[in-house]
C-alpha cells in the first residue's frame, strides 16, 4: 500500500528520494520555500543567461545513471553531458601551470613534466592507493546506510595491504607530506579535503578518496548545474510527485513520538513519513519544533564545515585561456585555514574559478564564470560592505597577478557571502557541507537517513554519506531505502513465501532475457 510522504527541500537528496518514491506509487508532496528546485545547486542572472552560484563539479557519473534508470529512463534522454578530458588546470606563481587528466597515464606523464620523474613515480603509487580504497571502502562505507567502525576494521583485517593505503592516525596533510617530495603536489591534492569543507590538516587522510572520485571523471552539465536538478524534478513530477515551490515549512506535527503531518503557510499536510532534506541542525535547534530537537545528536551536527565566499557573473576574459575548472594556488600553502579559523576571511586564498562556457571551442564575448574562496561559516542578517569590498579587491587582484583578468571586473552585488548563505539555509550557520569532516571519527557521526523520532528521515549533504552532488543523490536513496524496509517492517499483513523472484524491469533492460 502506498502511504503519505511529505518531503521537505527539494535539493538534489530530496529530488532523488522523490523520484523513487513516487515512482513506487506512493503519494508524495515535495515543499520547497525557494522559488526553484535544486537547493545548494542554485544560479543567479547575468547578460548572457543563468550563472551557476552552487556546485560545479559533476564525478560519478554511475550514480546518476542508476537512479535515472531505477526510476524507468536513461539519464542521456534528460540531461546532456560532456565528459572534461582536462579534470582542472592548476596555477601557482610564476607561470607554473599543471593539468590533471581524466586519464591517469596521461596525469602521470603530466606531473613528470612539471615535476620530476620521481613525483611521477610517487603520484603513481597515490592514485593506486586511492583506487584501492575507493573500491574498498565505496560499497560498506559510501553506499551502506549504515556503515560501522567495526565492519570497517573487518574490511582492512581481510585486506591487510590496505593499512599503508589507509594511514591510519594521519591527517591529510601529514600524509601527503610522507607521499609527496613537491610541495605543490601536497598542496594540490590537499585542497580535496575543501571538496567537503574540510582543511587538509585536521582531516583524516582518507579523504583523499575525493581524488579518486573525481579521476573517474568528470562532466560538464550542458546549459550549466541546474538543468540536472529540473530533470529530476521533471522525472518525479511525471511519476506523480506534488512538488510546490515557495512553500516554506513551519513545523513537523508529532504525536506519540512519531510525524503525523507537516505544516506551511497555514496549511496541513497529513503524513505517514517526512524526509528532511535540509541542514540537519535546524531540527537540533528546533526551528521545526521543539519535539524534534532530540532527532539529531549535537556532535552529529555541531562542527561547522567551511563556508565560502561565491562569485557569480558573466565578463570577458583577457590573459590566461582558463579551462573548465581552475584552481589559483595561494602563495603560502594552506595558509588560508588558520585565518578561516578565526572568523576571518583569507588575505592569501587559494581560489578555484569555473568557466561555465568552456569546455569545446572558446565562446566569443562574455562567459560565464563562478569564483570561489573558502571562507569561516557564519550567522548574521547582513554582509559586511567593506569585507566585500575587500573580498573584491582580493579576488581580482590575486587573479590579474596570475594572469587572469576579467572585463568587466564584478561589482559585490555579484558576491554571496557566509552571512548569506546562513541566511538562504536555515540553520546551517553559513556552512555549506554539514558537519565538518574533521577528526578521525567525522565520518561516523554524520546523521544516518533514520532519526530518533519514527517516520523522520534525512537526506541531503549534511547527511551520511555527506556532501557533494553525488553523495546528496546517494542520501535520497537511502532515505527511500529506509522508508521501504520500515514500512515492510510495520506490515500488518504476514509475510508470504513467492515463487521465484521479482523482476522490475528498467528501461535498459525490459525487453531483454534474465540471464
Amino acid at each position: 500500500m502506498s502511504e503519505r510522504i511529505v518531503i521537505i527541500g527539494a535539493g538534489i537528496g530530496g529530488l532523488a528520494a522523490a523520484m523513487r518514491l513516487a515512482h513506487r506509487g506512493h503519494d508524495v508532496t515535495v515543499l520547497e520555500a525557494r522559488s526553484d528546485v535544486g537547493g545548494k545547486m542554485r544560479t543567479v542572472p547575468s547578460v548572457v543567461g543563468p550563472v551557476d552560484a552552487g556546485p560545479t563539479v559533476l564525478t560519478l557519473r554511475p550514480i546518476f545513471e542508476e537512479l535515472f534508470d531505477a526510476c524507468g529512463h536513461a539519464l542521456t534522454d534528460h540531461v546532456m553531458l560532456d565528459p572534461l578530458p582536462v579534470l582542472a588546470r592548476h596555477h601557482w606563481d610564476g607561470d607554473a601551470t599543471l593539468d590533471l587528466f581524466a586519464d591517469a597515464d596521461r596525469s602521470r606523464d603530466a606531473i613528470g613534466a612539471f615535476a620530476g620523474a620521481r613525483a611521477a613515480e610517487q603520484f603513481e603509487t597515490f592514485h593506486r592507493d586511492m583506487a584501492r580504497l575507493f573500491a574498498a571502502f565505496e560499497g560498506p562505507m559510501m553506499q551502506s546506510g549504515a556503515p560501522s567502525l567495526l565492519g570497517m576494521a573487518g574490511v582492512v583485517a581481510r585486506n591487510p595491504r590496505l593499512i599503508r593505503a589507509l594511514a591510519p592516525g594521519r591527517t591529510m596533510a601529514t600524509d601527503l607530506a610522507q607521499r609527496f617530495d613537491d610541495p605543490r603536489l601536497r598542496q594540490l591534492f590537499g585542497r580535496y579535503a575543501t571538496y567537503v569543507g574540510g582543511d587538509p590538516a585536521a582531516s583524516p587522510a582518507l579523504l583523499s578518496l575525493v581524488w579518486h572520485a573525481e579521476s573517474r571523471g568528470v562532466w560538464a552539465v550542458r546549459g550549466g548545474m541546474a538543468q540536472l536538478a529540473r530533470a529530476m524534478e521533471a522525472i518525479a513530477d511525471a511519476a506523480g510527485a506534488d512538488i510546490r515551490l515557495g512553500a516554506p515549512v513551519d513545523r513537523i506535527e508529532t504525536e506519540g513520538g512519531r510525524v503525523t503531518a507537516v505544516h506551511t503557510s497555514g496549511a496541513r499536510i497529513a503524513a505517514d513519513r517526512v524526509v528532511f532534506n535540509g541542514d540537519p541542525h535546524a531540527l537540533h535547534d528546533g526551528l521545526l519544533g521543539d519535539a524534534l530537537r532530540r532527532s539529531v545528536p549535537a556532535p552529529a551536527v555541531a562542527a561547522r564545515s567551511l563556508s565560502a565566499y561565491v562569485w557569480s557573473f558573466a565578463a570577458t576574459p583577457t590573459g590566461r585561456a582558463p579551462e573548465h575548472h581552475n584552481v589559483f594556488f595561494a602563495r603560502t600553502p594552506n595558509s588560508e585555514f588558520a585565518e578561516i579559523a578565526r572568523g576571518d576571511m583569507p588575505t592569501d586564498p587559494t581560489l578555484y574559478v569555473c568557466a561555465q562556457d568552456r569546455g569545446g571551442a572558446p565562446p566569443t564575448g562574455p562567459e560565464r564564470f563562478e569564483i570561489i574562496m573558502n571562507g569561516p561559516p557564519r550567522t548574521g542578517a547582513h554582509p559586511d560592505p567593506e569585507e566585500q569590498s575587500r573580498c573584491r579587491e582580493t579576488t581580482f587582484t590575486r587573479l590579474a597577478s596570475m594572469g587572469l583578468r576579467f572585463d568587466p571586473r564584478p561589482e559585490t552585488m555579484a558576491l554571496t557571502t557566509p552571512e548569506q548563505f546562513g541566511a538562504m539555509f536555515p540553520a546551517s550557520r553559513g556552512s555549506l557541507y554539514g558537519l565538518s569532516p574533521g577528526g578521525m571519527m567525522a565520518a561516523f557521526r554524520r546523521p544516518r537517513a533514520r532519526t530518533k523520532i519514527e517516520g523522520l528521515y534525512l537526506a541531503g549533504g549534511g547527511a551520511h554519506p555527506g556532501a557533494g552532488i553525488p553523495m546528496a543523490a546517494t542520501s535520497g536513496r537511502l532515505a527511500a531505502e529506509a522508508i521501504e524496509s520500515d514500512r515492510t517492517s510495520r506490515s500488518p499483513s504476514r509475510r508470504t513465501a513467492m515463487r521465484g523472484g521479482m523482476l522490475t524491469a528498467s528501461r535498459r533492460t525490459g525487453n531483454a532475457p534474465s540471464r
